[in-house]
């Protein structure tokens, strides 16, 4: 995951509570950052760092991940009040993806012929890191031409926003995978799990959580310092992979139970 500057604040992403915007780095490309001051806090950036960590290694396709590092004074031409106590608080590393010009959000009836190979091994991660945040009302996928990018992952893993007692909830089911946008489009999971679950070794696991920046870590009383806190994510991941996996056969019920009825769709902005 590369390390990059921010050095202007092109174009607020009103969606949401958490504020994006898409930033120009030192290198002129285009990302779309969620910021450390945004009200989601550091927790939502670890997720999505982390998340996206895991689809590399897994050969998902997700918009390119970067670390943002903000300069003291970013974006202070910005007139927005909100925005500006936002960047305040956002000097130092923030979390950003690759803005994809064009692209559109995932439309289940218009891109129907997406792989259904691919379309399990979303679900399939989806229901791994307990991401409620694919559905039919907010499917954060982006399309274009064929291709598909995974993007906005903060909602995940909400295990640790709670720790204590974290050991115990490693194996706990995922009812939202019921409402997840690939599921009646997807192909088998049980064929995904032979597939990706074997992807992601012990030293996947420890390349992916070692690309948490350090700053983001170590508030956790439960954890005596940064390493122990950033192991406990690798070890949770780890359980929840080679443990009953009651979460994947949620997952093959929910599939086998056919399409639910869901309200529209809210069309997100193109990022």
């Amino acid at each position: 995951m590369r390390h990059l500057t921010g050095i202007r604040y092109a174009q607020p992403l009103r969606e949401g509570g958490s504020l994006p915007a898409i930033v120009e780095t030192e290198t002129g490309e285009l990302f779309v950052v969620k910021f450390l001051g945004a009200g989601q806090g550091r927790r939502a950036l670890v997720a999505e760092a982390l998340a996206a960590a895991l689809a590399v290694e897994l050969g998902l396709p997700v918009a390119e991940p970067a670390i943002v590092r903000l300069a003291e004074g970013f974006g202070r031409s910005e007139p927005d009040p909100e925005i500006q106590d936002i960047l305040k608080r956002s000097h130092g590393d923030n979390f950003g993806l690759a803005f994809i010009s064009s692209a559109l959000p995932f439309d289940p009836v218009i891109n129907r012929a997406i792989d259904p190979e691919l379309a399990a091994g979303i679900v399939w991660f989806d229901a791994l890191i307990t991401n409620v945040d694919r559905s039919p009302r907010n499917v954060n996928l982006l399309a274009r031409d064929g291709d598909y990018w995974m993007i906005d992952h903060g909602a995940s893993l909400y295990f640790h926003h709670r720790w204590e007692g974290w050991e115990e909830r490693v194996h706990s089911r995922f009812p939202q995978i019921k409402d997840h946008v690939l599921l009646h489009l997807a192909g088998d999971l049980h064929d995904a799990d032979r597939r990706l679950r074997p992807r992601l070794t012990g030293a996947a696991l420890s390349r992916a959580v070692g690309q948490i920046p350090e700053s983001w870590l170590g508030d956790e009383e439960l954890f005596p310092d940064v390493a122990s806190h950033r192991q406990a994510y690798a070890d949770y991941l780890a359980a929840r992979l080679h443990g009953p996996r009651e979460w994947l056969d949620e997952a093959v019920q929910a599939q086998a139970l056919g399409p639910q009825k869901h309200v529209t769709r809210v069309t997100r902005r193109v990022v």
